[in-house]
């Protein structure tokens, strides 16, 4: 009978992380689902819109990408990490925001959601055959695939303005659209230290709408401007990374993360052209009339034109012993201010970015208890956004890493990740927003791998 009890025990345990991820997934799918894209983002009316946040598994400890590596999760920001993956890798993930716009005393909430990644990264050659062979590497390399959602434009903006034709004018300004990416990157690690490349597709569509309308004028027309814009550029993203160890006694060929180390990151994009196709639309309509009178005042369409998109370089340092520890510190700059676009002209601003954050793991290796095994995190980070002046954004960020056990004995995870931030101006829209994010990181040891018949 106690043989019986203790299986069962034990078959409840291995289930445990299951039942949890079950219990997420009926909550959370729910949102991802039938949210729709930010409909009333007021800042994505400028540059290319709101950035997507492409951290992955590190958006809990404060999105730190320039020193963060991790054999059995991907980061795609930094392309040096590629060399030190250990299996094939699957990522895929969804967010869900509420924000609350505040301005002159007048609030809003609006929910939103979307897919934030798609991501399959793998080694090139399965360390099992270099065990099986019994060969010793120093040169490794890996290989990405991303498909990302880069920036979202979404906005609805009514204001009232007076004249000396009128007293009450009503300007409405609505957006949709945003820029999405197609990555291939490429990592070599020569012992401790690796160089990468993302090699990213840029591609888009920002639609823009502006109405005039005269209310109390009879038969007065609305004057409605409609900007279409194409965007494409070729971007290539370089980064590095060092591993200095602080306990080489402990190193082994089999497992070079057991020891304690110190990584040193860096990673970044040059200026890169970037090419647009706008076609602007300048209309008079009056509803007032019958039929509905439309005026067209002006009309180009596919007008090919010019612009830039900056350099951003981010350098971090962390401190790691796998298995227990992550602590780091990272800090990067944007040169938004040479941000050039001849479709829609104008000034945005140099960037800067700080962030830390931590990650302790109990007991990784623990087989009975499962709350051990997680990955707890927790960070911060604060932004000067470009896109004015005196924008500021920033957030504390916490979260889990829930390792899943596979039929393959392969770990995977479940990455959850919140944020509770704020967008802040001197006088204009202040926003304060709670972001969920949801990922998955399935790992198959498998790839590449050469079997042998006897």
């Amino acid at each position: 009978m106690s043989d019986n009890f203790d299986k069962e025990k034990a078959k409840s345990k291995k289930n445990y992380p299951f039942v949890f991820l079950l219990f997420i997934v009926y909550f959370f799918l729910p949102f991802t689902l039938f949210a729709q894209p930010k409909d009333n983002a007021p800042y994505s009316r400028l540059g290319l819109g709101e950035p997507v946040n492409h951290t992955l598994s590190s958006a809990a400890f404060g999105g730190l990408s320039a020193a963060y590596v991790d054999p059995l999760h991907v980061n795609l920001l930094n392309p040096a990490t590629y060399g030190w993956l250990s299996s094939a890798t699957f990522e895929a993930g969804a967010y869900v925001e509420r924000s609350n716009l505040e301005f002159n005393d007048q609030q809003t909430d609006v929910l939103s959601g979307n897919l934030s990644h798609l991501v399959l990264a793998f080694p090139m050659r399965n360390a099992l055959n270099d065990v099986l062979e019994n060969k010793k590497r120093k040169l490794f390399w890996g290989m990405s695939f991303a498909l990302l959602p880069n920036t979202n434009i979404g906005y609805d903006i009514q204001t009232d303005e007076m004249s000396e034709v009128s007293d009450s004018i009503l300007n409405v300004f609505q957006g949709t659209g945003g820029t999405n990416k197609l990555v291939w990157g490429n990592g070599i690690r020569y012992k401790n230290f690796s160089a990468g490349i993302n090699i990213s597709y840029l591609f888009g569509q920002l639609e823009r709408v502006r109405e005039v309308q005269i209310q109390d004028l009879d038969n007065a027309y609305t004057n409605r401007f409609e900007d279409d814009i194409s965007v494409r550029s070729v971007q290539f993203t370089l980064g590095f990374q060092y591993k200095w160890e602080l306990d080489k006694k402990r190193l082994t060929e089999k497992n070079p993360f057991s020891t304690k180390s110190i990584i040193f990151g860096l990673y970044g994009s040059p200026d890169s052209d970037l090419a647009t196709r706008r076609t602007a639309l300048r209309i008079g309509i009056n509803s007032q009339l019958l039929p509905v009178q439309r005026d067209t005042a002006f009309s180009d369409t596919d007008i090919k034109e010019d612009g830039k998109l900056p350099s951003e370089w981010t350098f971090g340092v962390m401190y790691q012993e796998l298995a227990k520890w992550r602590i780091g510190l990272e800090f990067g700059i944007a040169n938004w201010g040479k941000y050039e676009s001849e479709a829609k002209p104008e000034q945005l601003f140099d960037s800067n970015r700080f962030a830390a954050g931590v990650e302790y793991s109990p007991d990784a290796n623990s087989y009975n208890n499962y709350l051990k095994r997680i990955r707890y995190r927790v960070g911060f980070y604060y932004k000067e956004d470009p896109r004015l002046e005196d924008l500021r954004n920033y957030a504390l960020t916490f979260g889990f890493g829930l390792p899943v056990i596979l039929p393959r004995g392969q770990t995977s995870f479940v990455n959850l990740a919140f944020e509770l931030g704020r967008f802040s101006t001197d006088d204009q829209i202040n926003e304060d927003f709670m972001k969920m994010s949801l990922g998955f990181t399935l790992n198959d040891g498998t790839w590449f791998y050469k079997r042998k018949f006897r």
